[in-house]
């Protein structure tokens, strides 16, 4: 019995990891598709992409919200891989320093968006969960309602990227202070999440009015409003010279 058991075990393991490669795959092609045809992307237009039927789109990801879900998490995955990144280099620059590590992190976020902007709209602004179609998807908030009920809240990929990333400029901005003496208590987390809505909230206006703004002059006009005001809380928090 347990050799039959064991031939079982791995035969489930073998079809997870084709599971698992082919949601992989499809991810992909919904990505392909939203920047070909732009964030109001159907699931029509995904099937079409990875040549294959809305059936099994839905087979691998259960509805519309499951494939949004799935999109938005490799896009947080790369994001925060940029931003990280980018404000780690910034620290251990030569040059650097936190308000350096500030703006790279800044630039990383409005770097994705300038090179990616349908799939921007399409993950912040979700248009795929407003769209009618025949086949049923659970709309936003009947799923927030059923998770209610059922005593858990439904997982937002939005607000969790958003949470990941401002909890990662806290840490920053909480590590440099204390290396100058400074111990930020409580107050790095909101100053980090702070950051976070200020760049997000000009990235949105900047998509929709682009005329005249490189990505250059907005991360210099935001890191000079976000780091005037970490100056004026943490005085003893200066930029480091070469």
């Amino acid at each position: 019995m347990g050799s039959v058991k064991t031939a079982r075990d791995r035969r489930d393991s073998r079809w997870d990891a084709h599971r698992e490669q082919r949601r992989v795959q499809l991810v992909g092609a919904a990505i392909g598709a939203i920047r070909r045809h732009g964030a109001g992307v159907g699931m029509d237009d995904v099937a079409a992409a990875a040549e294959t039927s809305k059936t099994v789109v839905y087979r691998h990801f259960g509805d519309r919200a499951g494939l949004y879900t799935a999109v938005c998490e490799s896009v947080a995955a790369v994001l925060l891989g940029e931003v990280s990144r980018a404000t780690t280099e910034a620290l251990s620059a030569p040059a650097g320093g936190p308000r350096a590590a500030v703006s790279a992190g800044i630039d990383a976020y409005l770097r994705l968006i300038e090179s990616d902007p349908e799939l921007y709209r399409f993950v912040v602004h979700r248009p795929l969960l407003t769209q009618p179609s025949g086949s049923r998807a659970t709309p936003p908030a009947e799923r927030s309602a059923r998770g209610t009920r059922m005593g858990t809240e439904p997982a937002d990929p939005v607000n969790d990227l958003v949470t990941v990333i401002g909890d990662e400029i806290a840490t920053v901005i909480g590590d440099r202070l204390r290396t100058t003496g400074t111990e930020p208590g409580d107050a790095a987390r909101p100053w980090g999440h702070a950051i976070v809505g200020l760049v997000r909230g000009a990235a949105d206006d900047w998509l929709v009015r682009p005329g005249g703004m490189t990505r250059e002059r907005l991360t210099a006009h935001l890191t000079e409003l976000a780091w005037s005001g970490l100056s004026g809380l943490a005085p003893n928090v200066r930029e480091d010279t070469p």
